[in-house]
This record gives C-alpha cells, sequence and structure tokens, in this order.
C-alpha cells in the first residue's frame, strides 16, 4: 500500500542538480514520448572551479559581454564583485543610489519588488533610493550560488527565499556600520543606522552609506546576523509603488522580444505536431532562395528552424519549407480516446494513495445517505501573452543567452548542455518575462535557441516561436477526472468520503524520478494529510487516491497546477453533501473544519463580508468556497446572476487569503485580482483538444481569455496571522472556479461538473 508522504511539488528547483534535471527531463520529454529517439549527450559538470577555469571563464564573460549591454540592470550584474558591492544582494554607490540584486524572475507578479523590499528592510536604507538588477546564474555557479535558487514558481519566490535575502541586507547594514565606526574609531556598538545613514549615538555625527560603501565591501562579511522582530518593520508589511512599473510604462523595460543586437538574425521554429514524433524529411532548397533567408537548420529529430534577417521572412519560408512528419503511436490517439481512458481509471482496483484515514469503503456501504458525482477538468495552454524566445550567441569558446526564464539554472544548464560547453563558458542574461504561469520553467526553447546559433557561430541569433508554435508545444495542464462518493449518517453528518482521480501525472511526465514509489503526490496538492498542501477538513474516514492514466501529451506546471481541479472536485461536492443533507453549505463546514481555524477564518470572513447570512431575502446567489494551498488558507463568495437565457453574469467575488506574512499587501490583492482572470478564464473557456494526436486549438480564436466587461468586482481581504510564510500567486486561484460553480446551482439548481462551462450550455454576459 502507497503512504502519503511530505514531499512538495518541485515549485522550486533550488539546486543546481535539480535545474539541470529539469532541462533534462524537458528533453526527455520531446525525445522519449512514446519511445522517441534522439540519441544520447552528456550533462553538463557542475563542479568545483580551479582558479584557472575560473580566470578563463571570467575572461570569456568580460569579452562576451560587450555585445550584451541592452540594459544596465542586467549588464552590471553579468559581471563578477565591483567596488561599489557591500555583498552579493546589495550595491551602494557614492549618491547614496541602492542597487538590490534579485535571483528570483519577475514574470508580473511582483516579487522583485517584495524582495527589494525585505533586502531593503533590514539593510535600513532609503527606499526611494533603491533600484534593482538581475544576478546571473554563471555567476551564482561562480560564486558558490551565493544567490542560491533562481526558480520561480509555486509561489515561493518570497516565501522560499525570506531568510536568506533578509539576512543578505542585514549583513550588509552591519557592515556599513562597521566601516563608519572604523573610519570614526569608535565601537560599532555606539553607531545605529537607519534611512541610509549612520549616526555615531554619542557625538551625532553621521556618514552616509555612500561615503562608506567601499570600506565596508573590504571587511569580512560577519558570520551571523539577528534579522529584525516583525513588529519593528517598516517597509515589509507597506503597499510601497513597484521597483518595475516606469520602465514597463515609459517602453525601457527590455522583454525577450524585444532584444536587438547588432549583426543579428532571426529564426521561426516548427517542431513535430504530435508529442512523441519525428521529423522524416525536409527540402531546404524550396526555400534556400527567399528573400532574406539564410539557412534551415535541423533540431535533434523532430524540429526544423529558418534562419533569415527578419522573423517574418523567416517564418514565411517556414511555411513553405516541405516538411514530412512521422507522428508514431501518438498521432492515432484523439480525444475520446484519452476520455476513455481517464473513465477506466475513475473505477480501477489498483489506485495511488495520498491521502487516508479510517475505513472509508466499508463506512460508504453503511452510510445512512450516499451522494456521488463525476467531475472532469481538461487539458490547459499556458498561452503567455509573449510567446517562447530566446536569443543566443555561440563561439567555440563561450556562450551568451538573452531569455524571459522562471528558472535561470534551468536555462543555464540546458544552453550548456546545447552548446557543447562547461557551464562556466556559458552566460545566461535573465529578462522580464511577457508571462509565465510555469511554463517557462522549461528551457526547450533556450536549447533551441543555442543550438541554432551555433550553425552561426560569432552571431547573435533569435529564436520566437509563432502563436500556433506556443499553442501546440506546450507544457499543458493536465486531464483528469474525479468520482467522489460521500457517506452522510442519519444526523446529515458527512462520516466517509472518497475522492478518486483519474488523470494524468506531471512528475510522471517530467520528472520521474521524484515519484514516490510510483506515487505523484504533486497530484494531491490541497488534498494531502499534511504539509503546504494538506485538506481543509477532517473526515473520520478518508480515500483521496489517484489512477494515475499518462497520455502523450507533455504535461506542466500551469499557475496553480493541481489546486485547480482538485479544489473544484472538493469544494463542488461538499457543496453537494450540504444540500443533501439539507444544511447550509457554511454551517456544513464548520464541524468538519473545528481542527483548521485558520481556514475557519478566511471562510468565514468572505461569508461575513459577502452578506452570506441575508442572501435568500435579499435574492442573491452566492457560492463559497475554501481551500489549503503552498502555505496559505484561501476562501471566496461569488455571486452570480443567470438570466432566463442563460446568460451568466459573474457579479461579485470576495476573497480572503492568510499568507501568514504580507510583505506588500497592494501586490497581494493585484495576485488575487489576477489570478481569478486566469482561473475564470479557464473555467469559462479554457479547453484544449486532441485530434489525430494534435492539440487542435492554435490561437486566441478558439482559446480565449475573459474580457474585461466579463470580470467580476473583486474584494480582496488580506489577513495576515504571523508565524509563517505562504504563497500568494498560486493559491487564490483555486477557489475562484468552485466558488462561481456552487453560485451558478444556487441561481438555477443545476449542477456544473464539467470544465469549461462553454459546454453546460450557459451565455457569458
Amino acid at each position: 500500500m502507497n503512504r502519503p508522504g511530505s514531499i512538495q511539488p518541485p515549485d522550486d528547483l533550488g539546486d543546481a542538480r535539480a535545474a539541470t534535471d529539469m532541462a533534462w527531463a524537458v528533453q526527455r520529454a520531446d525525445r522519449q514520448a512514446l519511445g522517441g529517439s534522439g540519441g544520447s549527450a552528456r550533462a553538463p559538470a557542475i563542479g568545483a572551479l580551479s582558479r584557472r577555469r575560473f580566470l578563463v571563464g571570467a575572461a570569456a564573460a568580460g569579452a562576451g559581454l560587450s555585445l550584451g549591454v541592452l540594459n544596465p540592470r542586467t549588464a552590471a550584474a553579468s559581471a563578477s564583485a565591483t567596488a561599489d558591492e557591500v555583498n552579493a544582494w546589495v550595491v551602494i554607490k557614492p549618491d547614496d543610489s541602492v542597487v538590490i540584486r534579485i535571483a528570483r524572475s519577475e514574470m508580473g507578479q511582483g516579487t522583485l519588488t517584495g524582495l527589494a523590499q525585505m533586502v531593503a528592510e533590514e539593510l535600513d536604507c532609503d527606499w526611494s533610493k533603491v533600484d534593482w538588477e538581475y544576478p546571473s546564474p554563471r555567476q551564482n555557479l561562480l560564486r558558490d550560488r551565493v544567490w542560491r535558487s533562481f526558480a520561480t514558481g509555486g509561489s515561493r519566490g518570497i516565501r522560499g527565499s525570506h531568510q536568506y535575502v533578509r539576512e543578505g541586507g542585514a549583513a550588509a547594514r552591519l557592515m556599513l556600520v562597521e566601516a563608519a565606526a572604523g573610519r570614526w574609531q569608535v565601537s560599532a556598538a555606539e553607531c545605529s543606522a537607519a534611512n541610509s545613514i549612520i549616526t555615531h549615538k554619542p557625538s551625532g555625527r553621521t556618514l552616509t552609506y555612500g561615503a562608506v560603501a567601499n570600506d565596508a565591501a573590504k571587511l569580512a562579511p560577519p558570520l551571523e546576523v539577528k534579522l529584525k522582530d516583525p513588529k519593528d518593520w517598516k517597509l515589509i508589511g507597506q503597499p510601497v509603488k513597484r521597483l518595475d512599473t516606469a520602465d514597463k510604462l515609459n517602453g525601457k523595460q527590455v522583454f525577450g522580444a524585444d532584444i536587438q543586437l547588432p549583426g543579428m538574425l532571426n529564426a521561426a521554429v516548427s517542431a513535430c505536431p504530435v508529442f512523441g514524433g519525428a521529423r522524416k524529411r525536409f527540402d531546404a532548397a524550396k526555400v534556400a532562395a527567399m528573400p532574406g533567408v539564410k539557412g534551415v537548420v535541423p533540431l535533434d529529430n523532430n524540429a526544423v528552424a529558418v534562419v533569415a534577417d527578419t522573423w517574418w521572412r523567416a517564418q514565411k519560408a517556414l511555411k513553405a519549407l516541405p516538411i514530412e512528419w512521422d507522428f508514431g503511436d501518438g498521432g492515432s490517439l484523439s480525444q475520446a480516446d484519452i476520455i476513455a481512458r481517464l473513465d477506466e481509471g475513475l473505477t480501477a482496483e489498483t489506485p495511488l494513495i495520498g491521502n487516508q484515514s479510517g475505513d472509508a469503503r466499508a463506512a460508504l456501504e453503511s452510510a445512512e445517505t450516499l451522494v456521488e458525482a463525476t467531475y472532469s477538468y481538461p487539458y490547459l495552454n499556458h498561452a503567455t501573452m509573449e510567446p517562447m524566445n530566446a536569443t543566443a550567441r555561440w563561439t567555440e569558446d563561450f556562450c551568451e543567452v538573452w531569455c524571459p526564464t522562471q528558472n535561470g539554472e534551468a536555462a543555464h544548464a540546458g544552453a550548456a548542455e546545447a552548446a557543447g560547453l562547461p557551464l562556466e563558458q556559458v552566460e545566461v542574461h535573465k529578462v522580464h518575462l511577457g508571462g509565465g504561469f510555469g511554463r517557462r520553467g522549461a528551457p526547450d526553447y533556450v536549447r533551441q535557441a543555442v543550438l541554432i546559433a551555433k550553425q552561426f557561430p560569432g552571431t547573435p541569433v533569435k529564436l520566437l516561436w509563432s502563436r500556433e508554435e506556443d499553442m501546440m508545444q506546450g507544457f499543458f495542464h493536465p486531464i483528469t477526472k474525479a468520482r467522489v462518493r460521500g457517506g452522510l449518517d442519519a444526523d446529515g453528518k458527512l462520516e466517509a468520503l472518497h475522492l478518486r482521480v483519474s488523470g494524468q501525472s506531471i512528475l510522471a511526465g517530467l520528472m520521474p524520478n521524484r515519484l514516490a514509489d510510483g506515487v505523484d503526490f504533486a497530484t494531491f496538492q490541497g488534498l494531502l494529510p499534511e504539509g503546504d498542501q494538506r485538506i481543509s477538513y477532517r473526515v473520520e474516514n478518508l480515500l483521496v487516491d489517484h489512477a494515475m492514466r499518462n497520455t502523450h501529451i507533455r504535461p506542466g506546471f500551469w499557475r496553480g497546477v493541481n489546486v485547480n481541479q482538485n479544489a473544484v472536485y472538493m469544494e463542488c461536492f461538499l457543496d453537494e453533501l450540504a444540500h443533501a443533507a439539507g444544511t447550509d453549505a457554511l454551517a456544513f463546514r464548520e464541524p468538519l473544519m473545528r481542527s483548521n481555524p485558520r481556514g475557519w477564518a478566511v471562510l468565514q470572513a468572505v461569508a461575513e463580508r459577502s452578506g452570506w447570512a441575508s442572501r435568500q431575502e435579499d435574492g442573491r446567489h452566492l457560492g463559497l468556497a475554501v481551500f489549503h494551498a503552498f502555505g496559505s488558507d484561501v476562501a471566496a463568495c461569488a455571486e452570480v446572476t443567470v438570466e432566463a437565457d442563460d446568460a451568466l453574469r459573474i457579479k461579485r467575488i470576495v476573497a480572503a487569503t492568510d499568507p501568514g506574512f504580507c510583505v506588500n499587501p497592494q501586490q497581494t490583492e493585484a495576485q488575487v485580482e489576477g489570478s481569478f482572470v486566469y482561473g475564470l478564464s479557464a473555467l469559462l473557456y479554457g479547453e484544449c483538444t486532441v485530434r489525430d494526436g494534435q492539440i487542435e486549438q492554435r490561437n486566441f480564436d478558439t482559446f480565449p481569455s475573459l474580457q474585461i466587461s466579463q470580470m467580476p468586482e473583486v474584494e480582496t481581504l488580506v489577513m495576515p496571522s504571523g508565524g509563517f510564510w505562504g504563497g500568494v500567486g498560486e493559491p487564490t486561484i483555486a477557489v475562484a472556479a468552485p466558488a462561481v460553480l456552487n453560485a451558478i446551482f444556487a441561481a438555477t439548481g443545476k449542477r456544473c461538473r464539467e470544465v469549461p462551462l462553454k459546454r453546460s450550455g450557459l451565455k457569458f454576459a
């Protein structure tokens, strides 16, 4: 029997080995799906560097950087320690301006500003003089991973690094104080620091941070630092303005698709539209004479790229290029085949167990009332506004890449493998992401760009995927179905629950080495017995299991990952149980949440703010949902109307979140609202289907998003209870959909158990 464990989904690939695993996992997914092959290769070595190799690598980096000065926020960080550097996290210039280095990626969620707030809090600097820059994963490697993880996913950007980034700020402050004390020849204990000024308390003398930064940089860093008590925080917890907003508004912010380098060529790519398929042949001569075309490049065994002087010419030639594909076994599969496989799993006899207590099967057999329902959740594409792209310049001695990535170390490892160079001879310049949502944690597009650039040594080549390529070659939110059975006693109390999930495993598809005795515990997010993804309820007889039914479609970490469907399955079924028991949905949950006071607090808060108690008198149709995911407790109450012509309007959603500590309330509110746009788009429209082995949806005409006029009013209640660090960007996405589905039942008396709602016959006002 499989036993539940404390394994967390690999949201934070926090070390170089894991980053390399991620890069190789993507290549395995490309090359080995349904038996496909692409030869063998060796991963780049990650080990101790000799002094000579360090100097050679640094010299090569200096030569390469002459081409890459696009944005001072990335160029400066690509060098090693500078004269202005107090420590790896803090650079202070003579004019007292402070540059804080941010290792995590910024893709709109505000992680950059939040991390800077934490460093600045402990540094006690003048926030009005704070700027930022990205360090590089290469320098992280050469400097013994001083910045630690470059991965940004799973709502771990802040909660996974809050301790050591604050320590970095605190250490820099102590070094500045010590430098000032040395200048005055006094004890550091007699000095204090605040707002970028160091004061000698007995004499009242002052020095600015900029005046002593160079002296501080020469000091040995303190071995131990004491962090501030949360009650003394001045910046953490404040809704300060984001550091990257101005550059986005004035056009200075560089995204991957904006990269322009001297002499740059452009590439468009087409991979086999069926995962696991292969390239049979192509005829480069047919496009060789087309305007601007510089070459046709085969990639592994399953893709072809055309390189030209402009991207439009490259894409035009690619469309004209005759390519013959071998679709393999996957080419015979369609949506009905996949659904049939999931249906079979709903009643399979050998499931993988994620959470179990008591004897749910026996208790269901003897229950006074048995309630059963089947739900489904589809494949989903990340559909980032900026398609996948990367720019690479390769020589025999050094390779540079400019790319938007959620995992700089995975991009570094993937680029090094493709370049055929050691990691210390490869530089990855991170830029802002035009959307990530989990998709840009994989380095497949980075690897492609390097392989193409190798055919044009010394010349930078920018690879930009078309929207159609981006839609077909994604890492898709896994398709699942669920059969849920609940047993009520004579008093209408829940005494047994069995939730069976049938569907794909992300880890089995990408990182099988992270399975635990064959179990993918990430599948059970929000349903586990303990930890960051624990279930919100205590049920005496409980069984949550998984019939793993993988397909040839490549799975991936889609924003919120498995909490999206698990919250629908659990929270909608709890609503069905309450209705069967003749009990108010809020009251029905209360005895099940007595051991979960934080979860009950956020649920009560949204119910009270929404006017749950008076909804029937007011004629309003409301639905509730609560969930625990990524370490946070979240809840939502949705209000909807459904007109006589089946026109659905989502009027309002009140959301509450308890992330423990909240770094920036304004950003937290924005994250909740943004997650609802993403989650409600999936609820109403989001669906990817398979025909002849291929994803059918190729653009936004068939994979639409929520329109501005359809966005409900959102009121966010930020309720930090302190004592822990939970996620913000992903937990709340889970509760919007089930809250709306439960509200639709309140309005119509009909259950919608299949996502997306466009299949239900409802119209969207």
